[in-house]
């Protein structure tokens, strides 16, 4: 870790008390100090800041006399870091703080997970996903039904989307809408009288979605100024009043309270530049959070192997627009056939030309910056002329970029690779190049080898004639490298070298195994030791080095007008940078799933796509992507048929860690692959079109938020039986265990003949209540299935070996006992299990064969008959003072004078005991 900067000399007293001054702040807002070359913390901020960052409190240091106030410092680089862990991992917000004077201290900056324009700088744009922030207004009615609106935005696009739809009590509508659009941050309306448990209910589902949550008051969701707003904001400055969008009160209502909090409206350079659009809901699939977990959809905090999620598996792009594009679609996936057919074919092309694929990733897409952050420079007017040269290079590899798509001669992928990217980066790159030219004339682009961004001296006379001198100083620096080397006895190639360091300017650097050669010599003096060696200067460099520097100002003064022309033109070409990001980013995207699918161990498919509504799910030797890529797996292939009135719900019975949760989750992630265009592990698949993935998978986490397991468990079925339609796919991973044996099999048995009667959908339970394979029976529809285990041996020393083979049919163990040896439970603990489960196998079994034989009538009629015989015998024998040997005598010979009874098959059954 970089060493702590210590705090240098401050007033301490008058520090405390501004510190204690300043306006009170959230739980989850951190403040940090600027201090110029390093950052400090105080308070409480600090000590959260040692156990996150430093993981001890031992860093804290006092300030001031008893009580005193906490203080950590931070390096430029630590602080970076606690950056990313607080806005990114921890959904913290940040603000910045600098001094004016004397203890005079304000915000100069602050971020929040959804807002992060101010510190996009320090963030270096390494950012997995866009920042989206969210603005919710609700209007509960009378009845279950509730109006929603919302209006979100990412904030380095200039695009404002907004949606309003009716959803349940449940909210699974705007759980779906957080999941779709990846929301880092959502805006609620915290005084809404009489709505608490609405609040809590949008709180609870915001946390879910892993969303940061920022309460924000009435006031602020006011539509009065809305549309004159919006006028200043967008392109067409006439069309606000015009919008369809307008008509929507609630969305326009959290568009009043998103602009406030983003602040667009202060800052001019916003006015005419943001587009608003309506977000159709029913256009893409529907997920809820239970399926983000269930699908090990994005990565998690402990995910240390990249391939753990499909998020990982899927991102080899090379660009970072590529990165969040992949992400976005990932939670995005289409409901249009032909969209997701033309996805498909741009990546079989891919798919089919291995040195198209091969060309496009490493020689042309990994030398893609970030465009949407570049052009975000350009529009907030802080980009200098290192950025010009990067929007330079991005124009002057298009060309190469088209020779690469035109050299394909498949005429069944030409057509498609040209109208989503030839044709539109042809036009890019005509655009881009008189921007071309521009930089060619103006800019030093040979001075770009020494890591200098400046314009060519002969632009302009003043300019020439401080180059000259420049270039004269850099020659004497150069000439006094090679008199040090002489001097010395060192190779000025290998161990002495000439550095423009970023601190202390031109300096000499010795290796350390060298650095001895310059002990005891006064025209040496050393600068600083570091782990790469020792840097010394002599003075004659000194020298030269202040007349370098002296000479480097003055011309960058000189040419600073120059510079902010030329930035100022390429300005005017952020609308093709945007465009242009658009286009590399879907590119980049199609690239790494034809990489993966052909690089899987066994080569992906290419699924067929039912209309939607019609056809059927049937994959022939399906894997789980995500598991087969996992060192020392050999994964065993299953094949898996959701057919429409044959097997429309698949129970799944089997042992413990047999596989079984493995099945259900990979069609699931299979259905979802083959929405957002990729390719699918299987050696054949056909899928219809699945409108939402429904889950119940467990809930890990939720006895930290104050729930059970059990309540945890119902909400998420409730939420799948509220939203889930016949076109759904529905993912069951065990159900009813939070309760009684008998309760939860009842509630098992109930969900699961809702979805088969009300619903229609398709459906993967998979469960260890056996009893519940009989559901086969009522309804066709149903079938099951069983993972296989190989039994070898006798009962009390058998071998169970799992075969991870998926076959019909029903299985009546679950081998729990099994599982236990496995983590070398106590021998003792695991014969006692034994004897016990024994014990319990024979008391039911001599139950359940009461009536083997008998029909329910016969049951019925056979314990009439029975009682009749037991009142005959209670009123021949009640107080006559008979012997409990006589009493025996006459119920013999009632019975057995009664025919009929002895006839029944339940009389018999029960006689048998």
């Amino acid at each position: 870790m970089t060493s702590r900067p210590e705090l240098k000399e401050v007033d301490e007293a008058g520090f405390i008390k501004s510190f204690r001054n300043l306006a009170s702040k959230g739980d989850d807002t951190i403040r940090v100090f600027n201090r110029g070359d390093y950052y400090t913390a105080h308070g409480e901020d600090a000590v959260f800041i040692a156990r996150i960052v430093y993981r001890s409190t031992s860093v804290l240091r006092q300030m001031g006399r008893e009580p005193g106030l906490d203080y950590v410092t931070l390096s430029e680089t630590v602080f970076r870091n606690f950056l990313r862990e607080a806005l990114f991992k921890l959904s913290k917000r940040v603000e910045i703080w600098e001094t004016s004077g004397r203890n005079n201290w304000s915000m100069v900056k602050q971020a929040s997970p959804g807002n992060l324009q101010d510190l996009e700088e320090e963030l270096g744009g390494h950012l997995d996903a866009a920042p989206i922030i969210l603005a919710i207004k609700v209007s509960a009615k009378a009845s279950e039904a509730r109006n929603v609106g919302v209006c979100f935005a990412d904030a380095s696009v200039r695009e404002l989307g907004v949606s309003e739809f009716l959803d349940n009590d449940l909210y699974s509508n705007f759980e779906s809408l957080l999941i779709q659009l990846g929301v880092k941050e959502c805006l609620i309306q915290v005084d809404t009288a009489g709505k608490d448990i609405e609040l809590g209910k949008l709180r609870a589902i915001a946390d879910a979605c892993g969303c940061a949550i920022s309460e924000r008051s009435a006031a602020d969701y006011g539509i009065k100024d809305i549309e004159q707003d919006l006028s200043r904001l967008l392109r067409d400055e006439n069309s606000a009043g015009r919008l369809p969008q307008t008509d929507l009160k609630l969305a326009m209502g959290s568009a009043a309270a998103l602009i406030k909090y983003l602040g667009v409206m202060s800052d001019s350079s916003n006015y005419g530049q943001y587009q608003l659009y309506q977000h159709d809901l029913s256009q893409y699939m529907k997920l809820d959070a239970s399926a983000l977990k269930a699908l090990n959809l994005m990565p998690g905090p402990r995910d240390g192997v990249k391939s753990m999620s499909v998020y990982g598996l899927l991102n080899h792009c090379k660009t970072p627009v590529g990165s969040r594009l992949l992400a976005q679609w990932l939670k995005q996936p289409l409901m249009n056939k032909e969209e997701i057919e033309k996805r498909q074919q741009l990546v079989e092309a891919f798919v089919s030309d291995t040195e198209l694929r091969q060309t496009m990733q490493e020689e042309h897409l990994r030398s893609i910056p970030d465009l949407y952050r570049l052009a975000k420079k350009f529009q907030r007017k802080v980009a200098n002329l290192e950025d010009v040269v990067r929007a330079y290079q991005v124009a002057i590899r298009l060309p190469a970029i088209l020779g690469t798509l035109e050299g394909v001669i498949d005429e069944q992928y030409k057509d498609p690779l040209d109208s989503e990217y030839t044709s539109k980066i042809q036009e890019f790159s005509n655009n881009l190049f008189r921007l071309q030219e521009m930089v060619e004339t103006t800019v030093d682009l040979e001075a770009l080898d020494n890591h200098e961004f400046i314009i060519k001296s002969e632009f302009d006379d003043g300019l020439r004639t401080i180059r000259k001198r420049i270039d004269k100083c850099r020659k004497d620096i150069e000439k006094e490298h090679k008199d040090v080397g002489n001097d010395l006895d060192q190779d000025i190639e290998k161990k002495l070298m000439l550095e423009n360091h970023k601190t202390h300017g031109w300096c000499f650097r010795l290796t350390r195994a060298e650095q001895g050669c310059i002990r005891n010599k006064r025209e040496y003096q050393e600068i600083t030791t570091m782990k790469n060696g020792v840097y010394f200067t002599t003075s004659t460099l000194q020298s030269l080095r202040r007349e370098f520097d002296q000479l480097s100002d003055t011309y960058n003064r000189k040419q600073s007008g120059l510079v902010a022309e030329v930035v100022t033109v390429a300005s005017s070409y952020i609308p093709v940078f945007e465009q242009l990001a658009g286009v590399l980013a879907h590119l980049d995207v199609i690239v790494a799933f034809s990489h993966v699918s052909v690089h899987a161990p066994t080569a992906y498919v290419r699924p067929t796509i039912h209309p939607r509504g019609t056809g059927n799910t049937i994959l022939k030797e399906a894997r789980h992507p995500c598991m087969e890529m996992q060192d020392d797996i050999s994964f065993i292939t299953n094949d898996v048929t959701l057919s429409r009135g044959d097997s429309e719900f698949l129970i799944i019975t089997g042992p413990n860690m047999g596989g079984k949760s493995t099945y259900i989750r990979q069609i699931g992630v299979i259905a979802l692959m083959a929405q957002i265009g990729c390719f699918v592990p299987c050696s054949e698949a056909e899928l219809c079109i699945f409108d939402s993935i429904l889950a119940r998978v467990g809930a890990s986490d939720s006895q930290l938020k104050g729930v059970s397991t059990f309540m945890a468990e119902m909400l998420e079925t409730a939420n799948i039986l509220k939203s889930a339609t016949r076109e759904s796919l529905i993912i069951i991973d065990e159900l009813g265990r939070g309760t009684s044996t008998y309760d939860g099999f009842g509630l098992a048995w109930a969900i699961s003949e809702h979805i088969v009667k009300e619903i229609g959908a398709f459906a993967l339970f998979a469960t260890h209540f056996h009893e519940l394979t009989a559901l086969v029976e009522p309804y066709p529809q149903v079938q099951n299935l069983h993972v296989v285990a190989h039994i070898d041996g006798a009962k009390e020393k058998r071998e169970v070996t799992l075969l991870y083979k998926v076959e019909p049919g029903v299985c009546d163990q679950s081998f729990g006992i099994h599982v236990a040896e496995l983590v070398r439970f106590p021998e003792k603990v695991v014969n006692m299990a034994k004897r016990k489960a024994d014990e319990l196998e024979d008391f039911s079994g001599k139950h359940e064969s009461l009536s083997v034989d008998a029909s329910k009538e016969d049951v019925e009629r056979g314990s009439a008959l029975l009682k009749s015989v037991l009142e005959e015998w209670k009123r021949e024998t009640e107080g006559k003072g008979l012997s409990k040997e006589n009493q025996v005598e006459v119920m013999r010979k009632l019975v057995g004078e009664n025919d009929e009874l002895m006839a029944n098959p339940f009389f018999q059954s029960v006689k048998a005991l």
